[in-house]
């Protein structure tokens, strides 16, 4: 399966309020505990000011949203698509029983900036994060790497507070903002759920194992079961990869075909450059068969290098 490496010229990606972003805060004496026994990533780590990537799963395994959880001052502070917001709410309550935990929507209280490189934070004196530590805080405002070595960062705090320090001032519209910010996730191989894919994978197809997405010693969360199976037993034949795709109506959860006969869906989108880039999760192996994925017109799809290497091929992994 061959990769062609991207020949896109570079070009400066716009900076500025994520608006499909909602914000969820857990905070309470078992915030921290109760978030362990229901998202994939190990919560321990978030007391060593660490931001987390972690799956929120059903009982079949399947990924109902993706968290980047901060440890906020006032609360474990989850980032994830404002659509997949309210089942991921109301799917979490039904197992708050008699933990002490309060889980708040604050995303009308709070903005989520998404900064493109570091410059503007340490205008307006801002720390930033290393790898080692990944968040810091600073009167309330929070600045969480999106991944170790990347030069992007997510900005949080109450909305007021970011428009005091200018990053509230509307240089770029929001779509503009948006498209950018999927497109760098992209680059980054960074899958995202939104409503139309919210239980179609398990954390494996959207390579959350291969990005510090699971923890396999933590102990038991909702829907572990199957995905320790899933990582010790099965056979993994759907991961996801990057594409360029033509410009074209594509949609977030639609099928399609490669020339070379691999299938899939589409699980991000952001057109560039006069095409399409996408990450969709697809059958390993050629020809495979995908029960999910009906007979249809082959795509003339480029694939894409990611900036981590898939396994070569599926099988047990140890």
């Amino acid at each position: 399966m061959p990769i062609v490496h991207d020949s896109t010229l570079a070009r400066r990606l716009a900076s500025g309020q994520l608006q499909h972003i909602g914000l969820l805060r857990f905070s309470g004496p078992d915030a921290g505990a109760f978030l362990q026994g229901q998202v994939s990533n190990d919560t321990r780590r978030l007391s060593a000011h660490q931001g987390l990537l972690a799956a929120h799963c059903s009982v079949q395994g399947r990924v109902i949203s993706l968290l980047h959880l901060l440890p906020h001052s006032s609360g474990i502070i989850a980032l994830l698509p404002r659509d997949v917001l309210l089942p991921t709410i109301h799917g979490l309550r039904k197992f708050v029983l008699r933990a002490k935990v309060d889980i708040a929507d604050l995303s009308e209280q709070f903005s989520v900036i998404g900064q493109h490189g570091a410059e503007a934070l340490r205008a307006c004196g801002l720390p930033i994060p290393g790898d080692a530590d990944g968040y810091v805080e600073q009167a309330g405002l929070g600045v969480g790497r999106v991944r170790a070595g990347s030069g992007r960062y997510w900005l949080i705090g109450p909305s007021a507070s970011l428009a005091e320090r200018g990053f509230a001032d509307g240089r770029h519209d929001a779509l503009t903002v948006e498209r950018d910010w999927r497109l760098a996730d992209i680059r980054d191989g960074l899958p995202q759920v939104y409503a139309a894919s919210s239980e179609l994978f398990t954390p494996q197809m959207l390579n959350l194992d291969l990005i510090d997405g699971i923890s396999f010693t933590k102990g038991c969360y909702t829907g572990q079961e199957i995905v320790a199976r899933t990582q010790h037993l099965g056979r993994i034949k759907r991961r996801m990869f990057r594409l360029a795709l033509p410009r074209g109506n594509w949609a977030i959860g639609q099928t399609l075909r490669l020339a070379d006969g691999r299938a899939g869906r589409l699980t991000e989108l952001a057109a560039d450059d006069g095409e399409c880039e996408a990450l969709a999760v697809l059958t390993i192996e050629p020809g495979a068969a995908d029960a999910e994925v009906s007979p249809s017109t082959a795509v003339a799809a480029r694939e894409l290098p990611l900036p981590y290497s898939l396994p070569a091929s599926p099988g047990p992994i140890r």
